[in-house]
């Protein structure tokens, strides 16, 4: 059965296993792919390439790792000639629906997606210049979030002097919160955590409560958004807050920030302006590849703002690897020497004991 949608993270929501996804995304991100793969989809029909080319996005090679069979280049007419629900197959390079063909593209596997990877690998450079000029025009419309102080909204959150953990939905950002949960960083240092979007949710997935929401809310649960957590919405500099709507509706209250960056920028640059002591990222952009991958004009911003929050910004893979609460055999000796002394001391008062001990000597002598 086919799930057709032009938004691939809203058709990862619905989609059931077993059944195809039928999307327009090109350079499908390793986020999107994971969520596909995690709602146990058989096959991928991609309009556009899920690798085009332009950079080395190797997300969609998880694809036929899982076994998930992948069509690309099938064309845009493939999302209004198969509805959603449609009972379709993907066989060869062909999309079938009741024997008839109804789309045709380019077969992948690993070795299709690898060559393109390869030639990516060799053309980078465009991409980069194309970035660099982007950020060049970001530091002119937007430069002075970067060195005077933005226009913050106020939220009943005290940030001054308190760790923030924020929690993007990015690559591996489950797989980091447990690993800073195991690590005992969470139990012991108790930031404040801060969910962008979709981040919210893995909090409340771990029994965790959000102190701060921040982004668009398109990807955030009714039970995120009635948690309790104070409630940012991510609004432009031409007025618009798309969020702000499903919070009216909702009956909650909100604060907006107007922003041209992301809203992981605006989550760092709350933290930062209002002085926590160090912010702790999940799941954020620290990559060249990694602000390709998101493929918006926007992603300028997250470089510049990392520079900015730079000297408090540690990503949370670091965290879990340096932050360990084992206990070591020299801090374990004591312990047990203790442990030792304490019942010889309990064995030579306690009359029972003595007793016992005196009825097992009995047949040594």
């Amino acid at each position: 059965m086919a799930r057709v949608d032009r938004r691939t993270k809203d058709l990862a929501k619905r989609i059931l296993p077993g059944q195809i996804a039928v999307i327009d995304h090109e350079d499908l991100d390793t986020v999107a792919t994971e969520s596909l793969i995690a709602a146990g989809i058989t096959a991928v029909v991609n309009a556009s390439a899920s690798i085009s080319g332009r950079y080395p996005n190797a997300g969609p090679l998880l694809l036929p790792v899982a076994g998930v069979a992948v069509l690309d280049g099938v064309g845009s007419q493939i999302l209004a000639t198969v509805a959603d629900g449609d009972l379709i197959s993907v066989e060869g390079d062909r999309v079938l629906r009741a024997g008839e063909v109804v789309g045709q593209g380019a077969r992948q596997d690993i070795a299709t997606f690898g060559a393109v990877l390869e030639t990516a690998r060799s053309s980078m450079g465009d991409e980069l210049q194309r970035f660099a000029e982007n950020t060049l025009n970001y530091i002119q419309r937007e430069g002075h979030l970067l060195i005077d102080e933005p226009d913050i909204p106020e939220i009943p959150v005290d940030f001054k002097g308190r760790q923030v953990l924020v929690a993007v939905r990015g690559v591996d950002y489950k797989q980091d919160l447990e690993l800073l949960r195991r690590s005992g960083y969470l139990k012991e240092q108790r930031p404040l955590l801060v969910g962008v979007d979709g981040g919210a949710d893995a909090f409340l997935e771990m029994h965790m409560q959000p102190d701060v929401i921040i982004g668009d809310m398109d990807s955030v649960s009714e039970q995120a958004l009635r948690s309790g957590a104070a409630l940012v919405v991510h609004g432009y500099t031409d007025g618009r807050a798309p969020g702000a709507a499903l919070l009216d509706e909702l009956g909650v209250d909100y604060a907006v920030f107007a922003s041209a960056g992301t809203s992981e920028d605006i989550a760092m640059l709350m933290a930062f302006e209002r002085g926590a002591e160090l912010i702790v990222a999940v799941g954020t952009h620290s990559s060249m590849v990694d602000f390709l991958d998101k493929g918006r004009p926007g992603m300028a911003s997250t470089f510049l703002v990392r520079l900015k929050v730079g000297p408090i910004l540690v990503d949370a893979k670091g965290v879990s690897r340096l932050y360990t609460t084992h206990v070591s055999t020299r801090d374990l000796l004591p312990l047990v020497l203790a442990a030792i002394i304490t019942m010889i001391i309990i064995g030579a008062l306690s009359e029972p004991i003595r007793t016992v001990v005196r009825g097992l000597a009995l047949p040594l002598r």
